[in-house]
């Protein structure tokens, strides 16, 4: 029944009632067939006739045109009580029309009140009407009639309301489904928000570490050897070799990060010590620093090797912009945590709740995946150190 499929619970009612119409459409064409064919012409025949095609009628119409503005259930079950009380008056066996149409109070009925109270209009006018067909009230009608009537009402009474309660825990369970598929759509849009964010800070976080140190380097060296052409060409000449390394470094790079995003810093493999060395090495060539190194040579996974280099490489990058310093010192060493990294300088040194810098954050969260933390200890004028401490294994 099309009238029916606007929600859930009609839903059900509209399967339920697909099934009650061949039946109904079969009893109602023997009904006439029996109506026409055996009964005496007279005007009982003729009203039974107009009874029975009045609410067929009405049933065909609310069944082919289910939003048409006249015949509406509750129009169709009124027609019903009418058209049974009637028939109860007119004929004998109208017990098989009424236990058929038993269903269509509560399909049609929406509310188990509006049902309820149409299936006892529809039971009092069929028992008015066998009584009035009786001549009163005889022991056939307690005995029979009245009996079986409210034997065959009370299970419909029972299965309707069985029913309904089945359709409305239903139509609670789809609800809740539905809030629940809601609830985890927007759990995955945020989680893939999220996982875009995390991606788009840890890209950046690398190319800071990586290409903007690289290209600020370039730049410190570039300006160092153009200052220098006139007067010490040997000198910018080694600037200048500098700067190729440093771009072909940067160059190899960017093709680690677009080509393996998710696994970056594989020229960080190998030993840690050497790793470090060869940076610090590169970094008192270009800057002329003194730099004093004691780097112990530890056992430790390719992270935390990555976390060391970066650590290095952002902690040199701030003595070279902002230090002024002429000695830095860089110990690696296994502490009783795992793996200590100090580096300090002797430079002009700064207020650290003041600093909002890109790079320290960074060194924080790196060393924070691993389950590590960085000190940075400082004041003005005094020089810088920097503790980063990451414990051995932690990324396995």
């Amino acid at each position: 029944m099309t009238a029916l499929a606007g929600s859930t619970a009609d839903a059900f009612w509209a399967t339920s009632l697909r099934r009650w119409n061949a039946v109904c459409w079969l009893l109602f064409a023997v009904m006439a067939v029996g109506l026409v064919a055996m009964d005496r012409p007279g005007a009982g025949k003729y009203a039974a006739l107009a009874l029975l095609g009045g609410m067929v009628l009405c049933y065909a119409v609310l069944d082919r045109f289910p939003s048409n503005p006249v015949v509406r259930p509750h129009v169709y079950l009124s027609v019903l009580v009418v058209a049974l009380g009637g028939l109860a008056y007119l004929r004998g066996n109208y017990a098989a029309l009424f236990m058929v149409t038993l269903p269509h109070y509560w399909m049609f009925g929406r509310t188990p009140r509006a049902s309820m109270a149409f299936l006892g209009l529809a039971t009092t006018a069929t028992l008015a009407g066998n009584v009035l067909r009786q001549d009163g009230w005889t022991v056939e009608f307690f005995t029979e009639v009245l009996v079986s009537t409210l034997i065959v009402v009370a299970v419909g009474v029972l299965i309707g309301l069985w029913a309904h309660s089945v359709v409305a825990q239903s139509a609670e369970r789809a609800g809740l489904i539905s809030e629940l598929e809601q609830a985890q759509a927007e759990l995955s849009e945020a989680h893939k928000r999220q996982g875009a964010a995390d991606e788009r800070e840890r890209m950046a976080r690398e190319i800071h570490d990586t290409l903007a140190q690289g290209f600020a380097s370039i730049i410190v060296l570039a300006e160092a050897a153009r200052a220098g052409l006139g007067s010490e060409p040997g000198r910018s000449a080694q600037q200048l070799r500098s700067i190729e390394s440093t771009a072909r470094e940067n160059l190899a790079e960017a093709r680690e990060l677009v080509g393996s995003p998710q696994r970056p810093g594989q020229a960080a493999a190998g030993s840690v010590a050497r790793t470090l060395r060869r940076t610090l090495d590169r970094f008192a060539e270009d800057t002329g620093l003194t730099v004093d190194a004691e780097l112990e040579d530890l056992e430790c996974d390719q992270q935390t090797r990555i976390a060391l280099l970066r650590c290095t490489q952002e902690s040199l990058a701030n003595v070279r912009k902002h230090a002024r310093a002429s000695t830095v010192g860089v110990v690696l060493a296994r502490g009783p945590y795992g793996a200590e990294l100090e580096i300090t300088d002797d430079g002009a040194g700064f207020v650290v709740e003041e600093s909002s810098g890109f790079g320290l954050d960074g060194m924080r969260k790196r060393l924070a995946e691993l389950g590590g933390r960085l000190t940075v200890t400082s004041s003005v004028g005094d020089g810088t150190r920097v503790l980063a401490l990451i414990p051995l294994g932690a990324a396995a």
